[in-house]
């Protein structure tokens, strides 16, 4: 299979760049920092070169935008709005004048599009969309809006010959350095993986061969497009997450932090508490109906895998 990965040199693309090298398959890589064999410069912004590759490809993976772990100031929150749609918009576009275009476009997404919710889980069918909840930060929406542009960009691109499908992800946990697992295994073993803000809040992840093994199986299956959910059947109260994830890493106890001091250490860590506050509590109601088959559905046992191959 001939696979172009656009925004493959981060962390998730890293991971799936692997699977796919392991079984084979021809693997082109878009990034603004060729360093390796297969790597194609791109801006992720204009067309050029790089979209050759495009032409004659089985698959185009879209995984380019500004890291989410950052500071929610209002240069990043641009940047992570430009860096997502700019890339998606001119890989329409590339799609759209090759003469060989690709069968199917998967274009990431993430489950943050999602309303912040405690009384209910979001599915395809019946999840509300975030934007207009009552009592959370003004600029959680702009992240809800940055997700509905990215999914809209993708849907306004006439790809009439290639399958679309929005990859509404939830935290992708891999024991890799500086992933969200890595950040969040570290304040566990330092012994502050207490509950946040009270802890009731929902957390969605997915783990990584679960995350690779979805998009195989969404790539074969040519019945699904449009949005579909990519986390694990179960989430959960942060409190109880958090709790599994101290007993993984060897962590019995764990000090709480109210929102004040949810809101001190983000800043000394250069990141931002809707990471961690906003109630993201999505399943994957399309993969399950489809008959897509979990490795790690459970927390607690995910956890334990990750954390044993976890470079402390």
């Amino acid at each position: 299979m001939k696979l172009v990965i656009a925004g493959g040199t981060g962390q998730v693309g890293a991971l799936y760049r692997r699977r796919a090298l392991a079984r084979g398959d021809q693997v082109t890589i878009l990034t603004r920092s060729p360093r390796q064999e297969g790597d194609l410069a791109w801006d992720g912004r204009t067309l050029g070169a790089w979209q050759a590759a495009i032409d004659g490809a089985d698959v185009v993976v879209n995984l380019a935008g500004r890291t989410v772990n950052c500071r929610y100031t209002r240069k990043n929150l641009a940047e992570m709005m430009d860096s997502r749609v700019d890339s998606t918009r001119v890989i329409g576009q590339a799609i759209i004048a090759a003469e060989r275009p690709p069968r199917v476009w998967l274009q990431m997404s993430t489950a943050t599009i999602y309303a912040h919710r405690l009384d209910a889980a979001n599915d395809e069918a019946t999840g509300i969309l975030g934007g207009s909840e009552p009592d959370v930060p003004a600029y959680w929406a702009f992240s809800a809006e940055i997700a509905k542009r990215w999914e809209r960009t993708q849907r306004d691109a006439a790809t009439p010959d290639t399958r679309q499908v929005q990859l509404r992800a939830a935290m992708i946990m891999s024991p890799d350095r500086d992933g969200i697992f890595d950040t969040m295994a570290r304040i566990a073993r330092w012994g502050l993986g207490g509950s946040v803000g009270g802890g009731a809040q929902y957390v969605s992840w997915i783990h990584e061969n679960d995350f690779c093994s979805a998009l195989d199986f969404l790539i074969a299956r040519e019945d699904l497009d449009g949005a579909v959910n990519l986390a694990a059947p179960e989430p959960l109260p942060y409190r109880v997450f958090i709790k599994d994830l101290r007993e993984a890493v060897g962590r019995k106890t764990g000090l709480p932090a109210t929102r004040w001091m949810a809101e001190i250490g983000a800043f000394a860590l250069r990141t931002d508490t809707e990471l961690i506050l906003k109630s993201r509590r999505v399943v994957p109601g399309r993969l399950r109906e489809a008959g897509f088959s979990f490795a790690y559905p459970d927390w607690r046992e995910a956890s334990r895998e990750l954390s044993s191959r976890w470079p402390a």
